[in-house]
């Protein structure tokens, strides 16, 4: 079945609202509509509900123009906000494990597949403006089924990262106090700020934090390298004397060599909130601009974060990669990388949020948290997420492993074979074996087995890692007050 087909199955209704949201549309001649987004026939928009209160149809009509403020230029702010966060502070530590040449390689070659895949996200999304999460895109492959799976998966990707936040400013607060208080007292004060900063449902509202959070990010990267630059420059020998390796440590394992791969992974998820991001887009078309942009700007600061700091460490490179920067050095590092350890964090609180909220309530304009009972349910929802978020990342106290079981369960699909899927079924034209579809439909292929290798070997060593470490005594026990790593 062609991907016209398809489409022509999913809405019913092709092109006419290819440039706006079908969950909450005003008729131009009658009272507002909403689309009911569970209907028992499997497609996403069902039968519509009229709103006969005037109080409703005002609501309606705000929460509609609060969801469509966002333009391309702050869409990229977003995407690097919910991207250049945790995910470089990882990489110095994944190319000590890999070598300069693999990492290097790995980096670039990886970010080109992700911004491509992306690019294929915002085809799917203008093409079946309908979706607005990745469930809704397992709903049109499997049916019910799918849009069930996918859906879990989504939200417990998102989940897994708030964590990994909530871990990392656990890490924080550690480091900058070097207090003796239990370290699970950190963890809960990470976890309220990223509940408080998570309260504004609207992302064109979070774009205007992700300025500050991007100078941060930016501003912690680039003290570390000067810091570890200067201190390998004053050491007895110099920077020739930094024992890093242009290929893999001695006696590199396989679940070693795929922790640090799938630490790489973690850096390009990007796509996964894309769907979300674009639904309130009032120019969805613009989207390639801010892809690209993304893209570039991940690759250089990435690969440039990777090699300059593991190059001017060595291989006791530690993860996250502030703490290399010395004691001094470290706790202003981490002072200044704050605001992106938790805006970044709280987004994919009010991501996970938003669609949990809008299933809880799609047939109302509770959904547009506007109203006393949005509001009410949606200040619940978000200390649920970020509670269960906190028991992730006090069972997981350890960094690297913490990103790599995340990338392998869910990344690995979201950035890479379920893309590749949607090309296949819904975005090319013709035959893949045409000559014309020949190069996309090679692409594609290794996308696909790109998240498929991750999957299943990734999950395979994230876990056998975990347990060697708990094996080793290497690690803290869950819940405990020991300092995590």
């Amino acid at each position: 079945m062609e991907g016209g087909q398809h489409r022509d199955n999913f809405d019913g209704r092709k092109d006419a609202n290819a440039n706006k949201s079908t969950r909450g549309v005003l008729a131009a001649d009658g009272p507002p509509q909403y689309g009911v987004d569970d209907p028992s026939d499997g497609s996403i928009v069902g039968e519509v509900r009229n709103f006969d209160s005037d109080v409703e149809k005002r609501k309606l009509a705000e929460g509609e123009a609060n969801f469509h403020r966002l333009g391309w230029k702050r869409l990229t702010i977003v995407l690097i906000v919910t991207a250049i966060a945790l995910g470089s502070l990882g990489l110095p530590s994944a190319f000590a494990t890999l070598g300069m040449v693999a990492g290097v390689i790995l980096t670039v070659g990886l970010g080109l597949v992700a911004m491509y895949t992306s690019y294929v996200v915002g085809q799917m999304k203008i093409k079946y403006p309908e979706i607005t999460h990745f469930a809704d895109v397992g709903r049109l492959m499997f049916g019910r089924v799918g849009y069930e799976i996918l859906g879990a998966m989504f939200v417990l990707q998102l989940i897994f990262t708030t964590g990994s936040h909530v871990l990392t400013g656990k890490i924080m607060w550690e480091n900058i106090t070097e207090s003796g208080i239990c370290a699970i007292v950190f963890g809960v004060v990470s976890a309220i700020i990223l509940f408080i900063i998570a309260i504004p449902p609207s992302f064109a509202e979070v774009a205007i934090l992700g300025y500050i959070d991007c100078v941060s990010i930016l501003a912690a990267i680039l003290i570390t390298m000067i810091a570890t630059g200067i201190s390998a420059t004053n050491a007895p020998g110099g920077l020739d004397a930094v024992p890093w390796s242009a290929w893999p440590k001695d006696d590199l394992k396989v679940a070693e060599a795929f922790i640090a791969i799938a630490n790489i992974v973690f850096a390009y998820s990007f796509s996964l909130c894309q769907f979300s991001f674009m639904d309130e887009m009032h120019t969805p078309t613009d989207f390639p601009k801010a892809i690209l942009s993304l893209g570039i700007i991940e690759i250089v600061i990435y690969t440039l974060t990777g090699s300059l700091i593991y190059a001017f460490v060595g291989p006791d490179v530690k993860s996250p990669a502030l703490l290399s920067a010395g004691p001094l050095i470290s706790k202003v590092a981490f002072g200044i990388a704050l605001p992106v350890i938790f805006i970044s964090g709280s987004i994919n609180t009010v991501v996970a949020g938003r669609y949990l909220h809008g299933r809880m309530f799609k047939n109302s304009v509770i959904r547009y948290v506007n109203t006393p009972m949005g509001w009410a349910t949606w200040l619940a929802l978000d200390a649920v997420i970020t509670v269960v978020a906190w028991v992730i990342a006090e069972a997981i106290p350890f960094f690297s492993d913490l990103l790599a079981i995340s990338s392998s369960l869910f990344i690995s699909g979201f950035t890479f074979y379920i893309p590749a899927v949607m090309w296949f079924l819904y975005i090319k034209e013709g035959k893949w074996y045409e000559v014309k579809n020949i190069p996309l439909s090679l692409t594609n292929a290794l996308c696909f087995s790109i998240g498929v290798i991750v999957l299943g070997v990734g999950t395979y060593s994230s876990i056998q890692d975990i347990i060697n470490k708990y094996a080793a005594n290497a690690v803290g026990t869950p819940f405990s007050c020991a300092v995590a790593r």
